[in-house]
C-alpha cells in the first residue's frame, strides 16, 4: 500500500494551498515536510529532487512531482475530479486559469511594497467583481446546476471555493451580489472532507499577516 503524499514546501499557503485543498477534498491524508531556511532550500536542491530546483514538491505514488498545474493535474486525474471527457476536462482548465489568474493576485499581495498595497487592493476588487466573478456566476446561471461542469464535482468547484475564501478575507462584501457563487461556497464547504479542512487545527494554512511577512524577509533576505 502507498504511503501518503508528502508536500515540501514553506508553512505558509503560497502555491501548495490549493494542492492542500485538493488532496484534502478527495479525502486524502497527506503529510508536509516544511522548508524552514534557505538551508533546507539547499539541501533539497542538492538531494537532486528538485528538477527545477524550486517548490512546491509532492512525493506521491513513488513520483517526486513539481509544477503546481503538474501536481493538482495529477491529484485531480487520480481521484476522479477532472470531469468525464476531453470536452469536459477543458471547461475545467478554463475556468480554473481563470481562478490562477485572481488567485495569483491574492496570493501576491502580503509581498507587496506598502505603498503600493492600496493600488494593488483596488485593482483586485474591481477586477474580482467587473470580471472573474460574474464569469463564473454566469456558468452557474447557464446550466442551474449545482456544479461548474458536467453536474459533478470537479477540481474547478473546489479551487473557485478556495478563492471565494481568500477574496472574502480581503473584503466580506465583495461576494454580496453573486447568489449563486455564494450557493456553490455553502455548498462546498459542507462536503464533509472539505468542513473537516475547513476546522480549526487541520493543515489549511491562515493568511500571512505582517509579523509573519517580516519574520520570513529577516530568514529569506528578502
Amino acid at each position: 500500500m502507498a504511503g501518503k503524499p508528502k508536500l515540501h514546501y514553506f508553512n505558509m499557503r503560497g502555491r501548495m494551498e490549493s494542492i492542500r485543498w485538493l488532496l484534502a477534498a478527495a479525502g486524502v491524508e497527506f503529510e508536509e515536510k516544511f522548508i524552514d531556511t534557505p538551508d533546507d532550500l539547499e539541501k533539497s536542491k542538492k538531494d537532486g529532487c528538485l528538477m527545477f530546483q524550486q517548490v512546491p514538491m509532492v512525493e506521491i505514488d513513488g513520483m517526486n512531482l513539481v509544477q503546481s498545474r503538474a501536481i493538482l493535474n495529477y491529484i485531480a486525474a487520480k481521484y476522479n475530479l477532472y470531469g468525464k471527457d476531453i470536452k469536459e476536462r477543458a471547461l475545467i482548465d478554463m475556468y480554473i486559469e481563470g481562478v490562477a489568474d485572481l488567485n495569483e493576485m491574492i496570493m501576491l499581495l502580503p509581498g507587496c511594497p506598502r505603498d503600493q498595497k492600496d493600488a494593488k487592493i483596488t485593482q483586485i476588487k474591481e477586477k474580482t467583481t467587473n470580471r472573474y466573478f460574474p464569469a463564473f456566476e454566469k456558468v452557474l446561471k447557464s446550466h442551474g446546476q449545482d456544479y461548474l461542469v458536467g453536474n459533478t464535482l470537479s477540481r474547478a468547484d473546489i479551487q473557485l471555493v478556495e478563492l471565494l475564501y481568500s477574496v472574502e478575507e480581503l473584503d466580506p462584501s465583495l461576494l454580496a451580489n453573486f447568489p449563486l457563487l455564494k450557493a456553490l461556497k455553502t455548498r462546498i464547504s459542507n462536503l464533509p472532507t472539505v468542513k473537516k479542512f475547513l476546522q480549526p487545527g487541520s493543515q489549511r494554512k491562515p493568511p500571512l499577516d505582517e509579523k509573519a511577512i517580516e519574520e520570513a524577509r529577516k530568514v529569506w533576505k528578502f
